[in-house]
């Protein structure tokens, strides 16, 4: 399926926003996650369902000052 990530479109076959994560090898624990503009807790990303079309944004921190 063909999905957004972080503006870019991709070509995934991952199923929920966990799988994605890992597909697209980010550390699940250190980034921030949103589906079609809302916010995904850490803990729902299993059961986040990606659908064709789907708007996903990865935050990760930065430092700096």
């Amino acid at each position: 399926m063909r999905i957004e990530v972080n503006g870019e479109s991709v070509t995934t076959g991952a199923a929920s926003l966990a799988a994605l994560l890992e597909e697209q090898g980010h550390d699940a624990a250190s980034v921030a996650t949103a589906l079609d503009g809302a916010f995904v807790p850490r803990a729902a990303r299993g059961t986040a369902a990606l659908k064709d079309g789907a708007r996903v944004e990865i935050l990760a921190p930065m430092q700096g000052g």
